[in-house]
């Protein structure tokens, strides 16, 4: 259902997510309602937090990160990059909406 896409230089303004390493800007488009778009912003950003907590946490266990494959640790480490941009880019949501 998407209206229209527009490769942009500058920043656009809306909600941000990554994929493929990709950062992708929705509009919410006219009339929604910046109350419900905040509480869904930091409802996602609660989530995000904890997820990335998750990884730290299996980042900071010696046995595993010894024990693992390096490529298991590799992805657990690409996580935590992809959960803290994520939360960058969630923080930035909702400063544009104050």
């Amino acid at each position: 259902n998407i209206g229209n896409m527009e490769v942009l230089s500058a920043e656009a303004s809306g909600t941000g997510f990554l994929s493929g390493g990709i950062k992708w800007m929705l509009e919410s488009g006219e009339g929604g309602d910046p109350a419900e778009q905040k509480a869904k912003l930091e409802e996602q950003l609660k989530y995000t937090r904890g997820f990335l907590e998750s990884v730290k946490k299996k980042l900071s266990n010696e046995r595993f990160v010894s024990n693992a494959p390096a490529d298991v640790v590799e992805v657990e480490r690409k996580k935590q990059a992809d959960a803290e941009e994520k939360i960058r880019l969630l923080e930035e949501s909702l400063l544009s909406l104050n």
